[in-house]
């Protein structure tokens, strides 16, 4: 009931306001203006001047005033005959559509598309039953951490989902929160050296291999963990160091770890070891590795581009090959086609999502080959 109180006030002064200026203007418009109309004024009070002055007679006065009143009257009438008729008539069907058709065709709308049977949700009561809506979830769990900022559990909870959601500065600062306060865990100081390395563009920053660094003292078979650390030495032209790094993860990494395509890309750019695969279509063997590396770069670009080709029809007939769209994305990337990566993300996304591990690898390759994951990808 308060809710339609407040609705009709609000409708009631929207429609004093636009009434205003239209019964100003018709007030106006009704105001007789003519040339003819103010010289007999003129001449009244010329005549009245005169005869007081002793100019003219009173009689002679009196008739010529008789003559300029009747003219005055008939300009007058002449004025009021002309007068726009139509304008007046606009005005007012301006006026009776602010009262009656405007407020008529909001209600319409809004019963043809509100839901005015839909009981009050008031804040308090969203946050109470959030049901599956994430951003009321967030909501609160912020308000609950508010007046228990040293809630350390709040924060590790957070810390994930604002990842999820593309909130990385407040993804890191939430897990800096549950380090600090329930103290580091392979979980927490990887997840923290991930988002800094998102905040980076990609890059692995002293801040985050240090992170990493004691995330591995404390699980050693951590595969995320050796994998940043491997391409940090990578990003720092330690090419040796990178290969042997990347080589002892293939090594003890299962066959079918969803890891490797993007390991087994980067192995290839430095001259290591890849390893084989034969559930992935379209990914290089060594035959194809050592192919490319003897090639020109047209040559090897016409390369890349046929079998990109090939891999994009098997996708469309089994998205669910996971290591196939690791290495479409990166090829559109080597062919500096930045658009077609990012719909090939979008739609690798769609078949592994950003929750999952498949997911997360997606996004990580995404995050090195400069495709940025919130705008590109809707």
């Amino acid at each position: 009931m308060l809710f339609w109180i407040v609705v009709s006030v609000l409708t009631a002064a929207v429609a004093v306001a636009l009434l205003l200026p239209l019964m100003r203007a018709e007030a106006q418009t009704d105001i007789p203006q003519s040339h003819d109309v103010e010289v007999y004024r003129d001449q009244l009070a010329e005549l009245q001047r005169d005869q007081a002055n002793g100019l003219i007679s009173g009689d002679e006065a009196e008739f010529a005033k008789a003559e300029v009143a009747r003219r005055l009257l008939a300009a007058n009438e002449a004025v009021k005959a002309t007068a726009p008729v139509s304008g007046r008539r606009a005005n007012r069907i301006a006026q009776a559509a602010v009262i009656v058709f405007l407020p008529l065709l909001g209600l319409c709308l809004y019963l043809a598309t509100g839901r005015p049977d839909l009981p009050d949700a008031p804040l308090a009561m969203r946050l109470a039953n959030p049901g599956e809506d994430i951003n009321i979830l967030i909501a609160k769990a912020e308000q609950h951490l508010v007046q228990n900022p040293e809630d350390g559990a709040g924060w590790d909870l957070l810390a994930p989902i604002y990842y999820r959601e593309g909130r990385i500065e407040d993804a890191g600062a939430a897990y800096q929160n549950a380090i600090r306060i329930l103290g580091p865990t392979p979980m927490r100081l990887a997840g923290y050296a991930e988002s800094l390395i998102a905040l980076s563009g990609g890059l692995i920053t002293t801040e985050a291999q240090d992170a990493l660094r004691q995330s591995l003292a404390m699980a050693p078979d951590d595969p995320r963990s050796e994998y940043y650390l491997a391409l940090a030495l990578k990003q720092q032209g330690k090419t040796e160091e990178a290969r042997t790094a990347f080589e002892a993860l293939v090594r003890s990494s299962p066959k079918d770890a969803p890891w490797l395509p993007l390991v087994n890309s980067h192995l290839a750019e430095l001259g290591g070891d890849v390893a084989q695969n034969d559930k992935a279509p379209g990914n290089p063997t060594q035959a194809d590795v050592a192919a490319a590396q003897a090639m020109d770069g047209a040559d090897r670009n016409a390369m890349i581009e046929g079998m990109v080709s090939s891999l994009a029809e098997k996708l469309k007939q089994d998205p669910d090959n996971f290591e196939g769209w690791m290495r479409i994305i990166r090829s559109y990337a080597v062919l500096d086609r930045k658009a077609d990566a990012a719909e090939a993300l979008r739609q690798g996304l769609q078949a592994f999502p950003a929750g999952s591990e498949e997911g997360r690898s997606l996004l990580a390759l995404a995050s090195e080959l400069g495709i940025d994951a919130g705008k590109d990808v809707k």
